[in-house]
């Protein structure tokens, strides 16, 4: 098993948190991202079944990516974005559009990350991924901006 999914020390800016440290970093920045609202009805949802999913994507989506120091939250989400469409995730690019607007984006720089996936991730993917994104932005203008 790779060291990443292993839990060792993969990161050297990790190497000195225990794995609740790394967590509590996690959801620090997971509510910042995402909002508290958005963070309280996963974890409230989550069961026997679902609680390491999201105890995993805390510590190590959260609490060991996001937490590194070489790109700023904005370059993240704009790199988040990109993922989200080249994958087709539509529910889960609707979630980081408002996170982009979270952490600094403009509706005008979400859009040209969007022009841009037109050319590398596909024109049809784009076009849903602009329908996504409006609808995101209008519920992130009605309920935050």
């Amino acid at each position: 098993m790779h060291a990443f999914f292993s839990g060792q020390n993969v990161e050297q800016t990790h190497q000195d948190q225990t794995i609740g440290e790394i967590y509590d970093a996690g959801m620090v920045v997971r509510r910042e991202v995402l909002s508290d609202a958005h963070v309280d009805r996963a974890t409230a949802t989550a069961d026997e079944f679902t609680s390491d999913f999201q105890e995993m994507i805390t510590r190590y989506a959260w609490g060991t990516i996001w937490t590194r120091p070489g790109l700023d939250r904005r370059m993240r989400s704009a790199v988040t974005i990109t993922a989200m469409v080249a994958g087709k995730y539509w529910d889960e690019l609707a979630m980081h559009v408002k996170a982009a607007r979270r952490n600094g984006l403009t509706v005008d720089e979400i859009k040209e990350i969007l022009l841009q996936t037109a050319i590398y991730c596909s024109v049809p993917a784009a076009n849903v991924a602009f329908s996504v994104a409006k609808e995101a932005l209008a519920e992130y203008d009605e309920h935050e901006g």
